[in-house]
């Protein structure tokens, strides 16, 4: 079976880590690796089982963290088993929802906001 695994950038990736452990409740599956300019040079996270890579900017690689001045390209899409406890927490650490939470049938209970880093992010629980 193949598999597909988002691979992030990001500015700063010690902000990032800590924003999506507090906020998403992620855990550090794959420790950072730590380049000799003190930058992040890999990550990996995971929320329930959903995994994750994340790295630094590398300019050098043609590697950078999204544009908010251009919009998102890609959107990460999460199920979580309460979309309103999540947003509460993203909403308490300062970030704006742009959508949800709602239901919205056949998705179910679905919510969407862009993280501190610039990535999209669409919440999805289903409904019982």
């Amino acid at each position: 079976m193949s598999e597909l695994t988002p691979y992030l950038c990001v500015r700063d990736a010690r902000a990032a880590i800590a924003w999506y452990a507090d906020v998403l409740g992620a855990e550090v599956t794959y420790p950072p690796i730590v380049m000799d300019d003190g930058r992040i040079g890999h990550v990996e996270l995971a929320v329930d089982g959903a995994g994750w890579m994340m790295s630094e900017e590398f300019a050098s690689s043609g590697v950078a963290a999204p544009d908010a001045a251009r919009g998102a390209a890609v959107t990460l899409h999460l199920t979580v088993g309460d979309v309103d406890a999540v947003c509460e927490r993203v909403r308490a650490a300062g970030t704006t929802l742009d959508r949800g939470p709602e239901d919205s049938p056949p998705a179910g209970r679905v919510a969407v906001f862009r993280d501190p880093s610039g990535h999209r992010w669409f919440l999805t629980q289903p409904l019982s």
